[in-house]
């Protein structure tokens, strides 16, 4: 009666040992590039930065009713990097536009990567009518540029944050499911799911046992990839005016230094920290994804 718990504890802890001994063999891997290790450390202090927002700038900063700076002055050691044509300090615009466009960027790339995943997994695994179906929307979707889309989206639905996540989220999917459909073809055409088809496995246990944990790992790697392209997409849809106005982002920065003619007029200071930030973070985000992929593909290390 006891000897079956005790076989699957033992299989359990066994499991989790394994899982143990690959992450740390992907940690290790990963330290030995020192690009993603650049990218990853300058991520984290970005991040922790966006966090501590409301401690090291409190909101209060940004209400032009509560603070007496000039405007458009230029960078001191009291004001670091200037004020904007408020008078807020750019320093602390900066601090909160990274909640907004760090927010924007993960949580729109976890959208599309689990609807790219899903759809991805289900055209490569099913066959029939609706595998099919499904397979001619993720090439219209791959046509159709994701960035008008977005655009198209963001002017048609209430103004804000989350209608920026849900913009870019549901139209830029595509390519993550052409990529996850290709590996789930690979992976099932392998022995061990013949195998499994054989001992009686279903479309369940075929998917959830056998094929996400093989392609879980791509897809974090394209997402570390895809954060970027969507935190560029963020800035772009608050540059043309569909963000967020009752909150700053980067993107909302550069729209306001370009109504405010910031760069025609000299006042670099409020041009240049939001443009850099926006380079920073996305090539930060693009070594770590590289370095993830060398780690998943052995074949593109020192390359």
């Amino acid at each position: 009666m006891t000897s079956a718990p005790r076989s699957s504890s033992r299989a359990t802890s066994a499991t989790s040992a394994r899982r143990r001994a690959a992450a740390g063999r992907v940690w290790r891997e990963f330290r030995s590039s020192r690009s993603g290790l650049v990218g990853l450390v300058v991520l984290l202090v970005i991040v922790l930065l966006a966090i501590l927002a409301p401690v090291l700038a409190p909101a209060r900063l940004l209400d032009v009713t509560q603070i007496d700076n000039p405007i458009n002055h230029p960078p001191t050691w009291s004001l670091p990097l200037g004020t904007d044509p408020s008078g807020r300090s750019v320093l602390v615009t900066l601090l909160w536009g990274a909640r907004v466009s760090l927010l924007v960027g993960v949580v729109a790339t976890l959208l599309s990567m689990v609807i790219g995943t899903v759809v991805g997994m289900a055209v490569g695994h099913y066959s029939g009518w609706g595998a099919a179906v499904l397979m001619r929307v993720v090439d219209f979707f791959l046509v159709l540029p994701s960035l008008v889309l977005a655009i198209v989206l963001s002017a048609v639905l209430a103004r804000g944050v989350w209608t920026i996540i849900l913009a870019i989220g549901v139209t830029s999917w595509a390519s993550t499911a052409r990529l996850v459909r290709s590996q789930t073809l690979t992976i099932e055409s392998r022995p061990y799911i013949e195998r499994a088809w054989a001992l009686g496995a279903g479309h369940r246990t075929v998917i959830g046992r056998h094929v996400l944990p093989a392609v879980l790992p791509l897809v974090l790697a394209n997402t570390t990839l895809t954060v970027g392209s969507a935190i560029i997409a963020e800035s772009t849809l608050s540059f043309l005016g569909l963000g967020d106005t009752t909150k700053p982002s980067w993107g909302s920065m550069l729209k306001v230094a370009l109504d405010s003619g910031a760069a025609t007029g000299g006042f670099w200071w409020f041009v240049l920290p939001p443009g850099l930030a926006i380079v920073v973070v996305v090539l930060c985000f693009t070594l770590v994804g590289r370095a993830l992929e060398s780690v998943i593909n052995p074949t593109l290390r020192g390359r």
